[in-house]
């Protein structure tokens, strides 16, 4: 995950410094390094369940409302 960035001959550092930071985000180096910053516990069965029944509610709410 290594990132290379080779100035330009007459680029000012303040671009420099703009280019590498638009291809960092853009790799999206950070938002992994912030994902294992913290370990996330897997639900529980309990939960997984929850949240299939209400999205299977949900899913038919929406499509009733579709059709007036």
């Amino acid at each position: 995950m290594s990132l290379t960035i080779v100035r330009n001959p007459k680029e000012s550092p303040e671009r420099l410094i703009g280019r590498f930071n638009k291809k960092v985000q853009q790799s999206r180096v950070i938002v992994a390094l912030k994902a294992k910053r913290y370990r996330v516990k897997p639900p529980s069965d309990r939960k997984v369940k929850s949240a299939a029944l209400m999205r299977t509610k949900y899913r038919k709410l929406k499509e009733k409302s579709k059709f007036y």
